[in-house]
This record gives C-alpha cells, structure tokens and sequence, in this order.
C-alpha cells in the first residue's frame, strides 16, 4: 500500500490535529513507543470537532482531549491513507531522525572538528590541562554552534598553539604565519579567545594584576613571546654591556658607568641586531633586587636582569641576545607556584644556574615567611624536591626575604663583562 498523500494532508495536516502529529513525532524522534493514549489538556472547540471528525465519534466531554494512537493507526490503514502512524508523521514531517542517533551522529561530527586540536595537544602535553578543563570545551561550543562552523577555526587553533611560545614577534605577523591572516587573533575573533584561554591556563606564571582589559590582553600574549605594540614592552637591566659599537651600547654605556638602572623597549631590542658582551648575568624576578644593587653596589654591581614577574617580550629577548652573546645566567625567584612557573618558563628560553634558588634555600628561609601559599601547584624542572617542599610547609618565601642574602652574593662577584 502507498501513502495517499493528499487525502492524508486534508484528514491531518490541519491545526486542529495538528498536536497528535507532534506528539507522535516527538515519540519517534526518541525512540518511544507509538502506543497507548496522548492527551491534551485543555482543548478548544475546533480541535475536539477535529477528533469527532476523524474517528466519526463524540469525544468524551472531560476537560481534556485523549486519542489512541492505536486507533488512529488502524484507522490510517483501513482508510488507505498510509502503512501505519510512522509512516503519515514522516510523509508529513519528513524523515525523522531518532534522539540517540542524532546524538551519536553529532558527538562524531565533533570528534571530527576536535581531531587537528587533539592532535596538537598530542605533539604540546602542556597543553593537556587546558584541553580537558570542562570550561574549554563549553567556550567552543559557544563559539561555533557546529561542528562545520569550528573545524576550520580548530585546524588553525592547532597551529596557533603548536608555535607558542613565539620570540618576540608582532601580533599580526604571528597571526600571518600561523592563522593565513593577519588579523584572525585580532580582539573580538573567536580563534583570539581560544588562543588566550589557552595561553592563560599553560603559559601564564601568574595571573596579572587587576588591570584594564587591554593591558591584560597585552600581559597575555607577552606571556608567549608575542607583543601587541614594540613600546608598552619593557625590561630593567643593571650595568648590562652592549658590544661596543652595536646600537644600544649607546644606552647601556652611560647607565653601566654610573651604576644605575636602566628600562629597555622591545624597539630598542629589536631595531637592530643585538650584540652584547659576555657577562655572568644575575636574573631576578623583582625591581626590588636591581635597586637595592644599585644603591649599595652601583657600578661595581655584576649584570642584573629583572622579569618583573611574568616575563615580558623584551624581558625574552634581551635574555636570548644574551644567550646568543655567550653571557652565562644564575637566577632567582619568589618560592611560590608563580615563581616556578616563571623559572620553567625562563629555562625553557635560556639555560641558567640556581641563584640560592633550590630547596635548601627555600627551607632556610622559610622560617621567617609568612605569605601563606596560594594558586595551581607545578613542579621545578631544575630541582625535583623543591616543589615538594614548597607544598609540605604551604608558606610562599618572596625574593625580597631574602634581599640580603642576595646583596651578599652580589659583592662578591667581579664584574665580568669585558
């Protein structure tokens, strides 16, 4: 038997039955059972002459409206208008796809769109922690409202993150490179929140101080090498020394002869190509350190560099011309979680020695802490106790603790650039 489409839309495609159709429909697209009674509960007059009409009978006069889908799917095929109740609801509807097949067919769809980032992740495990947080995926779905519309941005998420962290480049030229576009991470895009949701969960050391959206953006990708603008990106150096002759020892020279601190732009650091002397360079995470060397040591000081915290573009750059200059590097930071991750970070670029900065340094010194310890664990990739340690007394030991003891190491050592 053939379905009698016309006869069947003049019987049932009307707003007065209209609600037996979706309530069928509804049963078919879960997987339910098409048996039994569905009942309306407040009907209008139209919509019970409706059932009248159809099965040629009176319909009870309750407050609600109730038909037997079995009755209504013996009285299709007796009258010849379709093979059964499923088949006019899809004769009138179109194919029905059930719940759990939809569900199934939609999960593999994105498994699909998710494959070039799962395959990043694979080759990055840094990235592990950020991939799996529930608020990643929730920030992807309501990004792109389907798979089609994320597996493009996905496959160029992939590349963005497989080439962080960067060195020193400009925003766009890294979106160039890594996303075909100059502007694809510009504010606002989508593939920009993902690339920053990333880069907060597995690069940030710290999270930056309560400061205006722009600044916080330009904190964030600073983190991995990239910088918004060549002038907000900043580093302190001590009595740092430039080859004589490159571009900034016309900086550094005056600030390394009379002692005092000095602020370099990543313009400074980038306009030229940067040569410096070899020199022992004293790496510190807070101003503090380079001007207390500066008001004790002055121009007898050893080369001071200062991160300021989360290192900066500039910061990066002026540690690997150093790298590159044959400068040898001894560091030091807050015992904290954001002091080891600022320190993994900072080994990861250049390699340097541990300036007191180990675990029996922290446990000398964590008698007179008090700060208690705050933030996400990590690990000290120099030193395999340490953050043991750190997290067994839970007591954070700030660089300014133990000044003194830096100061100390500090007059001892010759200056050695030449």
């Amino acid at each position: 038997m053939t379905t009698d489409i016309d006869r069947l839309r003049r019987v049932l495609d009307n707003e007065s039955i209209t609600w037996v159709i979706d309530r069928v429909r509804d049963r078919m697209t879960r997987g339910a059972s098409l048996t039994g009674l569905v009942r309306l509960a407040d009907p209008t007059p139209a919509q019970r002459s409706a059932v009248q009409k159809l099965f040629g009978r009176k319909p009870g006069t309750g407050g609600g409206l109730t038909v037997s889908l079995d009755a209504l799917d013996a009285l299709l095929r007796e009258k010849q208008l379709a093979e059964g109740l499923a088949a006019a609801v899809v004769t009138l509807r179109g194919p029905i796809t059930p719940a759990k097949v939809a569900a199934a067919a939609l999960d593999d769809a994105w498994q699909r769109a998710m494959a070039p980032l799962v395959e990043a992740v694979s080759r990055r495990p840094e990235l592990e922690d950020w991939y799996n947080r529930t608020q990643t995926r929730a920030l992807i779905r309501r990004l792109f409202n389907t798979p089609d519309a994320a597996e493009p941005e996905l496959r160029q998420l992939a590349s963005v993150l497989t080439a962080m962290p960067a060195s020193g480049v400009s925003l766009t030229t890294f979106a160039s490179r890594t996303a075909g576009n100059a502007h694809a991470l510009d504010t606002g895009k989508p593939l920009a929140a993902l690339a920053e949701s990333a880069i907060r969960t597995t690069w940030l050391a710290e999270p930056p101080p309560a400061t205006g959206r722009a600044q916080h953006r330009r904190l964030l990708w600073e983190a991995v090498g990239i910088q918004l603008d060549e002038l907000s990106s900043t580093v302190l150096a001590l009595n740092l020394a430039a080859a004589p002759g490159s571009y900034l020892y016309r900086f550094t020279q005056p600030a390394l002869e009379s002692g005092e601190p000095l602020v370099l732009t990543l313009r400074q650091l980038a306009r030229h190509e940067a040569k410096y002397q070899p020199q022992a360079v004293y790496v510190c995470e807070n101003p503090t350190i380079v001007a207390a060397a500066a008001d004790e040591l002055g121009p007898a000081s050893p080369t001071v560099v200062c991160v300021s915290g989360q290192p900066s573009s500039a910061a990066i750059r002026l540690l690997t011309g150093l790298n590159d200059s044959a400068a040898t590097f001894h560091y030091h930071g807050d015992f904290d979680w954001g002091g080891l991750r600022i320190a993994n970070l900072l080994l990861a670029r250049v390699p340097w020695t541990p300036w007191r900065f180990q675990t029996v340094d922290y446990l000398a010194a964590v008698g007179d802490a008090t700060r208690r310890l705050r933030g996400r664990p990590t690990t000290a990739t120099w030193d395999e106790h340490l953050a043991e340690a750190i997290a067994s007394k839970g007591v954070s030991v700030d660089e300014e603790l133990v000044l003194e003891d830096l100061l100390s190491d500090l007059r001892h050592v010759q200056y050695t650039a030449s």
